[in-house]
């Protein structure tokens, strides 16, 4: 997930690298993330979840297949790219590899109250050149408060980096992490809203996205329940990750599918 200070900044690198384009970091936040205190995990298990690269195979990413052309990440992940400049990687473990799918973006829709990562509305929705024949994942509804429990422990996968600052993981990576209340994150954070985030994590720290998990999902109950969105660095003891609440979201979201 994106990940305050340090994190905005290692994605602002990452986006000149790839050809990509970040907002300026707002405040003490930084919108960068990788699974930290992960471990190896597969496609095959879970078909949904997908990675974000420049057109010479960079990835800079996640995301979650939601419908065979659609995908759901963050907002700060493709705010100013244009789809010809996006792929999206399906069924790919090792980005090493050419295995599974590589598919062209048609179309870039942005939530249109989106700022930046901390101001919330971080969520964004990809159509593909191509219906991907894969399972999808359900998006959490208004209806679903029950997955939003303190203590719920979510699924969080990606390829981005395994501690703060270092180097990208070359294979998917996975990780639980307990959802929070909202007073916990808003004690770690005076920019949290309910209305909009989620945070997941544990009180000391250890297991957290990191730099290029943004975009991709925070699962729970079945369901895509966040996005991963920001924080301060990754895994701090006191600062858990934040993740657009995707709920609340749900309808101008189906409304592209």
């Amino acid at each position: 997930m994106a990940k305050t200070l340090h994190r905005l900044i290692v994605s602002v690198v990452v986006s000149a690298l790839a050809g990509i384009f970040f907002v300026a970091p707002a405040a003490n936040a930084d919108v960068s993330p990788m699974i930290v205190g992960g471990t190896r995990a597969s496609t095959a298990d879970y078909p949904w979840v997908v990675y974000l690269a420049s057109t010479s195979g960079s990835q800079f990413c996640g995301g979650t297949l939601v419908k065979a052309n659609k995908v759901v990440t963050a907002a700060h992940c493709v705010k100013g790219r244009t789809p010809a400049s996006t792929r999206v990687v399906h069924g790919r473990d090792d980005k090493q590899s050419t295995a599974g799918t590589v598919a062209s973006v048609t179309k870039i829709w942005v939530h249109p109250s989106y700022t930046t990562a901390t101001a919330g509305y971080d969520v964004a929705v990809l159509t593909l050149d191509r219906n991907i024949n894969s399972a999808t994942l359900p998006l959490a509804t208004p209806a679903d408060t029950a997955l939003y429990a303190a203590g719920n422990s979510a699924l969080i996968l990606g390829w981005g980096t395994t501690s703060s600052g270092g180097s990208a993981s070359r294979y998917l990576l996975k990780a639980n992490v307990p959802l929070t209340s909202d007073a916990t994150c808003k004690s770690a954070y005076s920019q949290y809203s309910n209305t909009s985030m989620v945070c997941a994590g544990f009180p000391q720290g250890g297991v957290d996205t990191c730099q290029g998990d943004s975009g991709g999902p925070l699962v729970f109950g079945g369901k895509l329940i966040g996005d991963t969105s920001w924080g301060r660095g990754c895994a701090a003891a006191g600062y858990p990750g934040v993740y657009g609440r995707i709920a609340p979201y749900n309808s101008v979201i189906s409304a592209q599918l």
